[in-house]
């Protein structure tokens, strides 16, 4: 044989015997071995597995009525308040009250240092003494007898004119009649001229005296009583500035001050509260405080107290907060125990609009999304949850009506809903730590 016939031949022995190897493996190995080789092969198929079943809480929509509740946070501040102040700077002479007690409108509750202006007061009520004493003489001693005095000279003024007027008659006859001669005549007539210049300034001045000289007598003296009863109001005034009293009925809530320490004007030095009614003081948006008219009912929920307090919509404001566009709302409550005090802070619930007859569903199961959109997840008949849109109307903090969207034969999810995928499994049982899942 040549080169090339030995090559050929001995490449064709070497595949037989590779045949031959193959097939003692294959025969040496378990066929549970050769199974799981072909489970690594690329290319199998994996075991599917089951599907996760969630549990969740689920319910049927409930017809029935429901009443809106608004909540806020309120703060509750007295009816009433008086943080009284002196109107002038002097040393406290005496408090009269102490903080915790009540006290009555008028009620004197301090005075201060007066002496210089109780003086004041005694000088200036002898000014309006004498001015009473001097305008009670001019109106009637003075001025009554300068009238009579005036009258007086009028009639002899026309006493003595009438006779002027006599005696010129007569003596114009006597002259007609030669009997006396011309300077007679014109002296009786001179006299005649002055009597009647005499008459006409006294008539004159009894008009004068009660038109004019009467009435500025009056006037003047009327002014200066007026005047001296000015300055007397006004020292008086000085030493009931003094005396601090109360004007309203309260309980003293706050007083800095000790008796001798000095009280400046316009500081307050005794702060007096009416506690025997409360106002709790919110802000409401507008489109709430739109449904709400003064007299609607509400609770007052105050921090440690067993049960909330009644209470009523006593104001709404009639315009907005221009810093927060709210509307303030006052509710009214009875404090007569003194239990509640000014100041503290707490939450209301103000009872809105109501619905007789409602179809609703409990809040927990409404699912809001990020755009605002509302929704429900409703078991289907496939056992799968499924998303609905909804329509909701008034809610009272638990349930929330729904006006459309889902049926009353609907199974409603209302725990666990959140974060449940469209389609999801689901089965309905009891709520295990706020919800799980198999």
């Amino acid at each position: 044989m040549d080169s090339k016939q030995r090559t050929a031949k001995s490449r064709s022995n070497a595949k037989k015997s590779a045949k031959h190897n193959l097939r003692a493996v294959a025969q040496a190995i378990p066929a549970g071995a050769i199974v799981l080789g072909l489970m690594f092969l690329p290319g199998c198929k994996k075991d599917v597995t089951p599907p996760v079943v969630v549990t969740v809480q689920a319910e049927h929509p409930e017809q029935g009525p429901i009443a809106e509740q608004i909540n806020a946070d309120a703060v509750l501040a007295p009816v009433a308040q008086a943080a009284i102040a002196p109107k002038i700077s002097a040393p406290v002479k005496k408090f009269y009250v102490e903080r915790g007690q009540k006290v009555h409108a008028g009620e004197l509750l301090a005075t201060l240092e007066n002496a210089d202006l109780v003086a004041a007061a005694m000088d200036n009520k002898g000014s309006l003494e004498a001015a009473q004493a001097t305008y009670a003489t001019t109106t009637k001693a003075q001025v009554p007898e300068d009238t009579q005095k005036a009258e007086s000279d009028l009639a002899q003024a026309k006493a003595n004119l009438d006779l002027n007027k006599s005696i010129v008659n007569s003596r114009k006859q006597l002259f007609a009649e030669g009997a006396i001669p011309g300077r007679d005549l014109d002296t009786a007539e001179a006299a005649l001229v002055q009597a009647q210049a005499a008459y006409d300034a006294a008539a004159k001045h009894l008009e004068s005296q009660r038109s004019v000289s009467r009435e500025a007598a009056l006037k003047a003296a009327q002014g200066q009583l007026t005047s001296a009863e000015g300055r007397f109001k006004g020292a008086q005034a000085q030493v009931d500035f003094s005396e601090i009293r109360s004007p309203i009925d309260g309980v003293v809530t706050d007083r800095p001050l000790f008796a001798g320490e000095t009280a400046a004007a316009g500081a307050p030095l005794i702060t007096v509260m009416d506690t025997s009614v409360l106002l709790a003081k919110t802000h409401i948006a507008a489109s709430l405080a739109q449904q709400m008219k003064v007299g609607d009912t509400a609770a007052v929920h105050v921090p440690g107290a067993a049960e909330p307090v009644p209470a009523k919509v006593s104001m709404i404001s009639p315009a907005l907060d221009p810093g927060s566009t709210t509307i303030e709302v006052w509710l009214k409550i009875d404090n007569h125990a003194g239990k509640l005090k000014a100041g503290a802070p707490v939450k209301i619930t103000i009872q809105g609009r109501s619905v007789a007859q409602a179809w609703k569903v409990p809040d927990s199961a409404i699912v809001t999304a990020e755009d605002g959109t509302k929704s429900v997840m409703v078991v289907g008949s496939d056992g799968a949850a499924h998303r609905k849109p909804v329509t909701l109307g008034i809610g009272d903090g638990t349930d929330v009506q729904v006006l459309s969207g889902v049926a009353p034969g609907d199974l409603v999810i209302t725990g666990g809903a959140y974060a449940l995928d469209e389609g999801t499994k689901v089965r309905v049982g009891p709520a295990a730590g706020g919800g799980g899942s198999d």
